[in-house]
């Protein structure tokens, strides 16, 4: 009697259904997640283990692979050796009199989290024209004579996106030492098209970032995501910003927010340095071939100061610097003490942002933020709308942009210091995807950076408390509940 109750269906069920929920209850214990996280996939799993387990195993913790992490401790030793050459050439050697505290422990803060020093001597070019930015690019890569690295989330087929697609042709075939790196999920349509297979005919080296695949769930989480833009040409200059190699007249056209609204920065100078250096690292980590050959086969090496600027490149990602870009993003707004003003298109943000924006504003800093009214995600749409009320209430300017789809991603704090990257002001870019951004310290950089930003402000309409406070209960009601998915947005 006892052998048959004991292999009862029902009794193996209930012992495997305790086995599974105490298992994965004591690893999110041991994970030491947020309380109110941990707390949720707690109660998820103990009530629904299947689904739930399935959940927590394949989203619930930013599994990156043996492999992946091993690169990383590699690219770590790499990075030191480049930024103590950095230092004996003198790159770092920033004039700190001349700036503010805030900007020395900014500065403190990245070396510390990351291992990327300021660097000096940097000049800018702002653009937020996309036909302009990708003639320029298109022009840069055919003056190029040593090396064209490139690595972008989204590559589209397609109008002055295909101008830059046949100057990287004509680069490789003229021997010029070409890497394009392009997220696999981000540019999957990209990748079925015959322009890949043009580029590898041509010579260039091209590979797609964090592949995805059955297989590869088991191994890590297939949503972390290459969101970098970079380009950098024979190490002498680079670009980054937020626009991916799309034409926007040619892309997703079927959909009802208009053109996409981005800018790009070119730089030359001794920033181009820690810039060559995210995407080269990148390039290691995929393919496996070790940094320094990367930097001899490229034909890289320390550039000479050119420019006043001061500027501190932020890589950020799984694995690679925890929560080091949502540190320097919240540092920058406490350093405000009359204004900051910030564009992105999806804000999903957490609670120490959210209170840093909170704050700043009950301080007295006049806090202006600019967001698209419509967005490609449905969810995010809503989900980011769920934090007006909390912004409004504070006093903060909350602006909605209606020409278009504003993918520019910028900060701007008292017209001295800016971020300027691919960086949202979302839970995604902060802990699940692999962003880049220029933090600088430079009045010139940021009063462009600021023009930019007012010329957004005047294009768009303000949300005024009383009438957003008017909307509907069933609104609010779907607002609020895709806010509960903010961590996965």
């Amino acid at each position: 009697m006892f052998n048959y109750l004991f292999l009862h269906p029902a009794t193996i069920t209930l012992i495997a259904h305790a086995t599974v929920v105490s298992g994965l209850v004591l690893r999110v214990i041991m994970r030491r997640l947020p309380t109110g996280v941990a707390l949720a996939w707690i109660f998820l799993i103990a009530t629904t283990p299947l689904a739930g387990a399935g959940a927590y195993l394949l989203i619930g913790e930013r599994r990156i692979g043996h492999r992946r992490a091993q690169g990383f401790e590699t690219l770590r030793v790499d990075y030191r050796k480049i930024a103590d050459e950095a230092i004996r050439k003198g790159l770092t050697d920033v004039d700190w009199q001349r700036h503010s505290a805030a900007e020395r422990g900014m500065d403190q803060l990245g070396r510390a989290m990351v291992g990327f020093p300021t660097v000096h001597g940097s000049s800018h070019q702002l653009i937020s024209d996309t036909p302009e930015i990708l003639e320029a690019i298109a022009r840069d890569v055919d003056a190029a004579e040593k090396s064209v690295l490139m690595e972008f989330y989204i590559w589209q087929a397609g109008g002055q996106a295909d101008v830059v697609l046949e100057a990287v042709i004509r680069a490789a075939r003229r021997g010029v030492y070409c890497c394009l790196l392009i997220d696999s999920l981000g540019a999957r349509p990209w990748w079925r098209t015959g322009q890949p297979r043009r580029l590898r005919e041509a010579g260039v080296k091209l590979l797609p970032a964090l592949p995805v695949g059955l297989l590869r769930t088991f191994v890590g989480r297939t949503d972390l995501r290459l969101h970098r833009k970079i380009v950098v040409i024979d190490g002498k200059v680079a670009w980054t910003g937020s626009m991916n190699l799309v034409d926007p007249r040619f892309f997703k056209q079927g959909s009802d927010f208009g053109l996409w609204v981005d800018a790009m920065v070119r730089v030359e100078g001794a920033a181009v340095v820690p810039l060559a250096a995210v995407m080269i690292g990148d390039w290691m980590l995929e393919s496996g071939e070790p940094l320094l050959e990367l930097i001899r086969a490229a034909k890289l090496h320390l550039v000479e100061p050119n420019g006043p600027a001061d500027m501190q490149v932020i890589p950020s990602g799984p694995g690679e610097s925890g929560d080091a870009q949502l540190q320097m993003v919240l540092a920058i707004i406490n350093s405000a003490e009359h204004e900051v003003i910030l564009t992105t298109p999806y804000l999903v943000p957490d609670e120490s942002l959210l209170r840093a924006l909170r704050g700043a504003a009950a301080r007295g800093v006049k806090v202006q933020l600019v967001v698209p009214e419509k967005v490609d995600s449905l969810l995010t749409r809503y989900a980011s709308r769920s934090y007006f009320d909390d912004l409004l209430e504070s006093g903060i300017e909350v602006y909605w942009y209606r020409h278009g789809l504003l993918h520019t991603k910028s900060i701007t704090a008292d017209g001295r210091r800016s971020m300027f990257g691919t960086v949202n002001l979302d839970m995604r870019s902060f802990w699940l995807n692999y962003e880049v951004a220029l933090y600088v310290y430079d009045a010139d950089f940021s009063a462009s950076l600021r023009e930019l930003q007012l010329r957004y402000v005047a294009e768009a309409d303000r949300i005024v408390p009383e009438e957003w406070a008017q909307r509907s209960l069933l609104s609010r009601f779907f607002e609020n509940s895709f806010r509960l998915a903010s961590p996965l947005l």
